[in-house]
């Protein structure tokens, strides 16, 4: 995924503000099923907030940074154990249009 600018960045926080977190992550951390979860979530909704599970910060954000490599997503914001990720759905219309 190519990188957002700061506009759309702030656009996308706007939209994610209301959200409620999509997939909540259990005690086992990122498995596949949960990296599974998160990707029919992104295909489906474009927009998601996903929830950590992770003690220290540095954890919560290498985390963060993993998920969005594994999805193909980028990483919009984290605001302590909560992630917001985008990704464009190639195949169907989209739902977000960026500025």
């Amino acid at each position: 995924m190519s990188a957002l600018s700061e506009d759309q960045k702030r656009h996308l926080r706007r939209l994610g503000h209301g959200l409620k977190p999509v997939v909540l992550m259990g005690s086992s951390g990122l498995t596949p099923a949960v990296s599974e979860e998160i990707k029919l979530a992104l295909e489906h909704h474009e927009l998601i907030k996903v929830k950590l599970v992770a003690d220290d910060r540095r954890q919560r954000q290498a985390l963060a940074a993993q998920i969005a490599e594994q999805a193909g997503a980028a990483l919009v914001q984290q605001v302590g154990n909560i992630a917001l990720l985008y990704r464009p759905n190639p195949e169907k219309k989209r739902r977000i249009a960026l500025p």
